[in-house]
């Protein structure tokens, strides 16, 4: 039977599943309705479907590192508690490995990639999983990292994966060095690797707002310039990695510890868990109930 758009539509509505899901359900049932709504029971679609406007802003971030390339990587659900799942940690696993050998240019592309070449995408492998977790499960974001084979990675996961950081250090293969590098910006969260990156418009922003505290001050205005400058070293320290001060010895700054391995920081990334995302308004014990209750 010729499955027709008015059924992949009569379909959508009544499960919620994705027009290709439903598609794909009438033609495995030769278009009979109540079988392709329980086709897509059966596949834990219909079920993932009704968690789709859920809030899943905890979770975890991964680091899965192959040869030269490294892939970091978050992926978000809806309770804390999920993340001791061993069916979300083999998750979180799988799609590390995937994505460090696919190497996919973000989160969408690669939901769309064959998971293991058997015809299964990702995106649907992760919906066969949030059918039997029983929660709201997504690959919020990703980044691939390349290097040389004099450099090294740096993988940080802390608080059980709460923040991940993956650091890159050109001239030196110690990975120790990286880590300990990666390991300062979890914990102070610098915005940028070195003075160059930071725009040229925060850094006169900034001069500007510096000029007129001084001025407010009542500082003679021939001195102001060099008192500014003077505080521009404090803002460069609160945002760019080579200034701070280094977390394992706050007697030397980041820049001196990375040349004194004889190594240059090439770069970080830095997620930390449902950053920038809308939480639930939730407390604990609630959360508590919701799982016994599943």
């Amino acid at each position: 039977m010729a499955v027709t758009a008015k059924m992949v539509k009569e379909l959508r509505e009544t499960t919620g599943a994705g027009m290709m899901d439903c598609k794909k359900a009438l033609t495995e049932t030769d278009g009979n309705m109540e079988k392709a709504v329980e086709w897509l029971r059966e596949k834990g679609i219909s079920k993932a479907a009704k968690k789709a406007d859920r809030i899943a802003a905890e979770g975890t971030t991964h680091i899965e590192v192959d040869g030269n390339t490294a892939a970091i990587i978050e992926v978000n659900a809806e309770t804390d508690f999920v993340t001791k799942n061993d069916l979300f940690k083999e998750l979180v696993s799988e799609l590390g490995k995937h994505i460090v050998k696919q190497k996919p240019e973000s989160a969408d592309a690669a939901i769309e990639q064959n998971l293991h070449g058997d015809g299964q995408r990702v995106g649907d492998y992760i919906t066969s999983m949030i059918a039997k977790i029983g929660e709201k499960i997504s690959l919020r974001r990703l980044a691939i990292v390349e290097k040389g084979d004099n450099d090294a990675f740096g993988a940080y996961l802390h608080m059980g994966g709460r923040i991940g950081v993956l650091s890159l250090l050109e001239g030196t293969t110690d990975e120790s060095v990286a880590k300990d590098v990666a390991m300062h910006v979890a914990a102070v969260n610098p915005r940028y690797v070195n003075r160059d990156e930071v725009p040229e418009e925060e850094v006169n922003q900034e001069r500007e707002a510096l000029k007129k505290e001084a001025l407010n001050e009542g500082k003679p205005e021939h001195i102001v310039e060099k008192m500014v400058e003077g505080r521009l070293g404090k803002f460069f320290e609160g945002i760019v990695l080579t200034e701070q001060d280094f977390v394992k010895d706050p007697d030397q700054k980041v820049k001196q510890y990375v040349k004194d391995n004889g190594a240059t920081v090439k770069g970080f990334v830095r997620y930390e868990v449902g950053e920038g995302m809308e939480k639930r308004e939730e407390n604990f014990a609630d959360e508590v109930m919701n799982q016994v209750n599943k």
